[in-house]
């Protein structure tokens, strides 16, 4: 029997059990992540880079966001030969520990007043350890949900993992709404290392819950039959390289989350006037809605197709980042509600919801991992530097968030452009994607 037709009894594969199991994961996984963009946005620049001036300061603790994304695609590459070599489980074990280890670590650094021009460089260091996790955890739980998942509801399925990601971000918000709250020099002195000491019950209920998950049946036939690539990313660019650039554009529209999450948060409460806990409220209510809105259209999206929704999402959060932008600059906290729950709770749902099954249907089992890891994370790597463009792109006075507007426009724009390339895989049976895939990027699911 052959990796691909050992896909087809995935219905009876416990799929809501894998699911589930990625959905807690990547929960716990991503409350590490967000918290640090959080921190940075809101009080790095102040524990690290004191003695630059505060524009500067703020343009530091931005980057040290995006460092994070540059080990991302490292990660992508030693992780995804893991994944498909040795198994989905173990990857998704590991980046889970490497994650909680590092923030816990950055709970525990000095600040620049005590170990000086150390502390940045040690916070670096744990930055690039959670990218280099983070670079295999998406596309390890999703490579599982989507082999476990029956025919029609393989979007459904994989989009769990980018509803736990969601959920990671409420978490991270609300742990850090108290904080946020506290007097300025209880927040700069031990208020914001809380958030990143409780890593160590997120990673514990973490492992727990992965250790009980089972490999999918696809990777065992791989095994079974001799079928894993030697190196998995030399087969991949060798076969599958236009599939991995069309992800890589397409996770461009990532870019709107982290614009979001740290510039405009950072944007908002600097230069706006807009207070710390009201903007995180802000990010609570769309994550809450995003619950709701990712297995919305994942479910149209097996139904319609992935295309269509996916291309549908990028286009809307191009015209509604705009407004939310133009809102802070009003302002005018009722608009910056309704637009940023409209942009990240609704519209770039849609985006974020399809792409698990989008992209993972586009490689075969045997390169699955690796190409969605390393495709998304150059993508996403991007995405992570985007806060510090726009903190250098944003102008003085009313308009200066425009060139920042255009910059998350354009970029989502380009997302919908790749993903109009890509062949429909919706309807294309789970025993046949691998030779949708092998056929190469001008093959059609119809012509199947």
């Amino acid at each position: 029997m052959s990796s691909a037709e050992a896909a087809a009894p995935a219905a009876g594969a416990q799929p809501g059990r894998a699911a589930l199991a990625a959905w807690i994961g990547s929960a716990l996984e991503y409350y590490d992540f967000f918290i640090y963009g959080t921190a940075a946005a809101l009080v790095f620049s102040k524990v690290f880079f004191p003695s630059s001036s505060p524009t500067a300061g703020t343009l530091l603790a931005l980057a040290t966001f995006g460092v994070g994304y540059v080990a991302r695609p490292l990660g992508a590459v030693v992780l995804g030969h893991v994944g498909d070599r040795v198994g989905r489980k173990r990857v998704l074990i590991f980046t889970l520990v490497l994650m909680g280890t590092a923030t816990f670590a950055i709970g525990c650094l000095p600040d620049y007043n005590t170990a000086g021009s150390l502390a940045p460089a040690l916070l670096v260091t744990a930055r690039l350890l959670q990218g280099f996790s983070a670079g295999g955890e998406q596309a390890g739980a999703s490579s599982m949900t989507l082999e476990h998942a029956p025919d029609q509801r393989r979007a459904f399925f994989s989009s769990f993992t980018l509803s736990g990601t969601q959920a990671g971000s409420i978490l991270a918000t609300l742990v850090f709404l108290p904080i946020a709250a506290l007097p300025q020099d209880a927040l700069l002195s031990w208020g914001w290392r809380v958030p990143f000491w409780l890593s160590v019950i997120v990673v514990a209920a973490g492992i727990i819950i992965r250790r009980t998950l089972s490999e999918t049946p696809v990777f065992e036939s791989e095994v079974a039959e001799g079928r894993t690539e030697g190196v998995p990313i030399v087969a991949l660019f060798r076969d599958h390289g236009p599939a991995v650039l069309r992800v890589v554009f397409a996770a461009l529209v990532s870019s709107v989350s982290t614009l979001v999450s740290v510039w405009a948060l950072s944007y908002a409460t600097s230069q706006e006037g807009f207070s710390r806990p009201g903007m995180l409220w802000v990010s609570i209510a769309a994550n809450a809605v995003a619950l709701l809105a990712i297995p919305y259209f994942a479910r149209r999206a097996d139904r319609t197709g992935r295309k269509p929704v996916f291309i549908a999402g990028c286009l809307a959060s191009a015209v509604l980042l705009t407004a939310y932008l133009w809102s802070i600059s009003s302002g005018n906290y009722v608009l910056v509600f309704v637009t940023g729950v409209l942009l990240s709770g609704v519209v770039y749902s849609a985006a974020n919801g399809v792409w698990p099954a989008f992209y993972g249907e586009m490689f075969p089992a045997r390169v699955r991992l690796t190409g969605m890891a390393v495709g998304t994370q150059i993508g996403f790597a991007v995405g992570g530097f985007v806060p510090t463009i726009a903190e250098a792109l944003v102008g003085k006075g009313d308009g200066g968030w425009v060139p920042v507007a255009i910059l998350g426009a354009g970029l989502c724009v380009l997302a919908a452009i790749a993903a109009a390339t890509a062949r429909e895989t919706a309807h294309v049976p789970t025993a046949e994607l691998d030779r949708v895939a092998d056929r190469g990027t001008t093959a059609t699911a119809a012509s199947v």
